[in-house]
């Protein structure tokens, strides 16, 4: 590396010691940010009090996303209102959720739905995981066993959805998420929870479990908020063409000829 280089990086930065780690679904909570910088550049308020709670509400009013870790056993809560498309759903999920994990759900909260039909269990079965009926539920889980994606039903007919990741020693997450989740937000959030990318920690924040593998990599301050500055572009980027769509239509009709004789006069 030259010294130009160096200094383009940014005068006087000292590297930082992260971890690559995987699998993801062990990797523990990480940075809130990711998710509420991302809901707030996509035009969500954030609703939060001093001293308290995380709490991002849709431009639409219809979701409200809420952090408490101020509380036991603490973690996330994803609340749906009903409207004409969907009914009322919920989601819980754990302090030690990776927040790369939620983003696969909030993230597609900000995004319009596709045409094709969602299939939650498409995106685990790509990625190798078991998938199979079991009596009234369905389930996958992941290759190496740690993590799982259940559809469950008692007897009476209440379902719901429960994910989650656990290491020998019980130390992971769980989730449970009503059968009226919209099933586009489920797809989406499997697909993070399958995805074989690791995600970064820092020194520090790495669980101790004999359950994941690490990857040392030094990391320049400014690398880590130029990647998540260009994911703030790109919501505020996607925000914008959304709000342009929807905006007024350019005229299509001719305006009315003026006549350009001596009778006419131009108004400075």
């Amino acid at each position: 590396m030259t010294k130009q280089q160096w200094q383009g990086w940014g005068a006087g930065e000292q590297a930082e010691q992260h971890y690559l780690v995987e699998p993801r679904a062990l990797a523990g909570g990480g940075d809130i940010r990711h998710i509420s910088e991302f809901l707030g550049a996509s035009g969500w308020r954030d609703r939060s009090t001093p001293g308290g709670p995380l709490a991002m509400q849709s431009p639409d009013r219809q979701v409200r996303i809420v952090y408490d870790p101020y509380v036991q056993p603490g973690g996330w809560t994803i609340h749906g209102t009903a409207n004409g498309h969907n009914d009322e759903w919920s989601a819980h999920l754990g302090r030690q959720t990776p927040v790369e994990i939620i983003a696969g759900l909030t993230d597609a909260l900000t995004q319009p739905r596709t045409a094709h039909a969602p299939n939650v269990w498409a995106p685990l079965q790509a990625q190798n995981w078991h998938t199979r009926p079991e009596g009234r539920h369905y389930a996958a889980t992941s290759p190496d066993g740690s993590a799982w994606m259940h559809y469950r039903q008692n007897p009476e007919g209440e379902a719901l959805w429960w994910t989650g990741a656990k290491d020998r020693h019980g130390n992971g997450w769980s989730a449970q998420l009503t059968p009226s989740t919209p099933v586009h937000l489920l797809q989406a959030f499997a697909a993070e929870l399958a995805s074989p990318e690791p995600v970064m920690r820092p020194r520090g924040r790495v669980p101790h479990s004999d359950r994941i593998r690490t990857r040392s990599v030094s990391v320049l301050p400014s690398q880590l908020t130029a990647w998540q500055q260009a994911r703030i572009t790109a919501a505020r980027a996607a925000t914008w063409a959304r709000s342009s769509a929807r905006g007024p239509r350019p005229r299509t009709t001719a305006r009315p000829h003026t006549p350009t004789g001596g009778s006419t006069r131009t108004r400075r």
